[in-house]
């Protein structure tokens, strides 16, 4: 087995947790970036834009040009309707997977 199991579950969940917060609003790079980080998702920016065109590139968002009044333009990324229903398929899978992984190697509380 692999030493590091938190790398591995990331991996697995990022893209969806992209998805989660572009299902609440729009948001450029460094938006995202520093709330992954934040988060312990990602380690730099750096990972998130080749992601970001991997989800690009599969419909699952899109991007628009919006003018920045400190600076540059950005660009911002937006959910589409087939990355809204990427989400809520990982949703209705996540649930009761994660459960049951709690249940197989939780401790036990009594």
């Amino acid at each position: 087995m692999t030493a590091d199991v938190g790398t591995q579950l990331r991996k697995g969940v990022v893209e969806y947790c992209v998805l989660g917060l572009l299902s609440r609003e729009p948001m450029y790079g460094w938006q995202l970036s520093e709330r992954l980080v934040a988060a312990g998702m990602i380690a730099s920016i750096g990972t998130l834009y080749p992601m970001l065109a991997r989800l690009r590139s599969q419909g699952l968002v899109t991007t628009y040009d919006e003018a920045s009044a400190s600076g540059p333009v950005r660009k911002y990324y937006r959910m589409t309707a087939q990355g809204a229903s990427q989400l809520e398929s990982f949703r209705l899978q996540w649930e009761p997977f994660a459960a049951t992984v709690l249940q197989l190697v939780g401790k036990d509380s009594s």
